[in-house]
């Protein structure tokens, strides 16, 4: 019993050890105590009221749509929700599912694309970028 009292002793011994080596390695640590809990900020960078301040355009890809009759109305309307290239980015769709597709754009999402020019988008895209004729 004596000695396993011992040994329990001495293992609580040793952790201590670890411990208090631990703690005052981080005591002494790598931070002055007057620094601990503060970040240190780089000072504000004044600026004029009567300063002219400019961004440059975003870089937006331009889409390469096929040149053809209602064209003009797909980079028009099409741009008012998303990019154009988004038709560039479809696989080859029938020409049922680019009707759906327009459809549901004025339908669903609101488009508000006027009933001819619905039209005209839905032949431009059905001339161009069914299966059968679309080209790489």
């Amino acid at each position: 019993m004596k000695k396993r009292v011992l040994a329990i002793f001495l293992v609580m011994c040793g952790l201590m050890m670890v411990v208090a080596v631990v703690f005052a390695d981080l005591k002494k640590g790598y931070y002055r105590p007057a620094e601990l809990g503060s970040l240190r900020q780089t000072a504000l960078i004044e600026l004029s009221p009567d300063s002219n301040y400019q961004v440059s355009a975003y870089p937006v890809p331009g889409a390469d749509l096929v040149p053809g009759d209602g064209r003009q109305e797909v980079q028009t309307y099409c741009n008012t929700c998303h990019s154009p290239i988004y038709v560039t980015m479809q696989p080859p769709l029938p020409a049922a599912t680019w009707e759906a597709e327009v459809n549901k754009m004025n339908k669903a999402y609101g488009a508000a694309i006027p009933e001819d020019t619905t039209q005209k988008i839905i032949r431009y895209l059905q001339a161009h970028y069914t299966v059968e004729n679309r080209t790489p």
